[in-house]
């Protein structure tokens, strides 16, 4: 028998980083209720950016997704890629109705 001991293996704890797609961009902004200009003072980037991230120009930085993903949760914005958010979909039932 030997005297070592053998520590269990390490459990990694699998962290989902959220994907801020131009779309997801838009929709998150769109549910705060705020401009392209007051999303940008919020987040203390160019308004300029802000388009550029809705257009698919550009994407965000990793440290920016991360604050982007922090405002989400603060603001109760849940929205999966290939959904529809919550609005968009009682507007098109709307519409249909009448």
């Amino acid at each position: 028998m030997s005297d070592e001991y053998t520590y269990p293996p390490l459990k990694r704890k699998t962290k989902t980083r959220q994907s801020w797609d131009s779309r997801r961009i838009r929709a998150l902004r769109e549910f705060m209720g705020l401009t392209q200009r007051e999303m940008a003072d919020e987040l203390e980037v160019r308004q300029q950016t802000i388009s550029e991230w809705e257009t698919g120009l550009h994407t965000p930085h990793r440290s920016t997704q991360k604050t982007l993903s922090m405002v989400a949760e603060r603001v109760g914005f849940a929205y999966e890629s290939g959904e529809r958010p919550a609005e968009e979909i009682t507007s098109n039932d709307q519409q249909r109705d009448t």
